[in-house]
């Protein structure tokens, strides 16, 4: 009697079972799925920002009166200073506007057509330029950048100086990379003519035009607001 229901009981479960069993050999076999890509990080550039900024300058000045010159002669020294700007982003371009104030020692002399020895100095130097960048690389920006260039030209010769204030312009290029959020740091190159300064026949045994044009290569570290 009891192997007579342990019989039917064995029955019953197989009847139970063959569903289940008909259901999981329906069921997908497990697929490996690799992982969502996930595109690099791009900085937000827009907004305004400040930084500080070292540059090494080599230019070029002359002494001219007339047909008698001192030729071109070097001009070389450091700068440093302080910037401020503002980017405005949109898609992959960088449109922005920025101004630098820097303390200048840029100096040159030669005593070609000067035996009282003719020296050209810059102490202050600035500028106030449009910027243009791609910012389709990453964290990567370079950019042309071009506008105003201001700053002194001092003139000595023996006991004669002369000091001038004048306004040039500015061209270049760059490349910024934005890092840990806010930060970025640069480098660029930048052409500068700032005009000429006159030493009058009152001042300078003779009247003198005293030219001055340099180009720098600056780095520099910026945080954005």
């Amino acid at each position: 009697m009891i192997s007579k229901f342990f019989g039917a009981g064995i029955v019953a479960a197989a009847i139970l079972a063959s569903p289940i069993a008909v259901r999981a050999a329906d069921l997908p076999s497990p697929t490996y799925k690799a992982p969502a890509y996930t595109s690099p990080s791009y900085a937000n550039w827009s907004g305004f920002y400040v930084g500080l900024n070292g540059a090494y300058g080599f230019g070029k000045s002359n002494w001219s009166a007339g047909a008698v010159t001192t030729g071109d002669f070097n001009v070389t020294g450091g700068m440093a200073g302080g910037t401020l700007g503002y980017n405005f982003q949109t898609g992959s371009w960088v449109w922005g506007l920025e101004g630098d104030l820097d303390w200048s020692g840029m100096k040159g002399s030669t005593t070609t057509n000067c035996p009282a020895s003719c020296e050209t100095k810059n102490d202050w130097f600035g500028t106030a330029r449009g910027r243009i960048g791609y910012a389709g690389w990453s964290n990567w920006l370079p950019y042309l950048t071009g506008g105003a260039a201001f700053g002194n030209i001092k003139g000595t010769s023996g006991t004669a100086s002369v000091t001038k204030t004048n306004i040039g312009y500015a061209l270049g290029a760059g490349v910024e990379y934005a890092f840990l959020g806010a930060w970025s740091a640069k480098v660029e190159y930048l052409y500068a003519d700032i005009g000429k300064a006159t030493c009058p026949a009152g001042t300078c045994a003779v009247a003198n035009d005293i030219k001055f044009k340099t180009n720098l290569v600056r780095v520099g570290l910026n945080y954005r607001f």
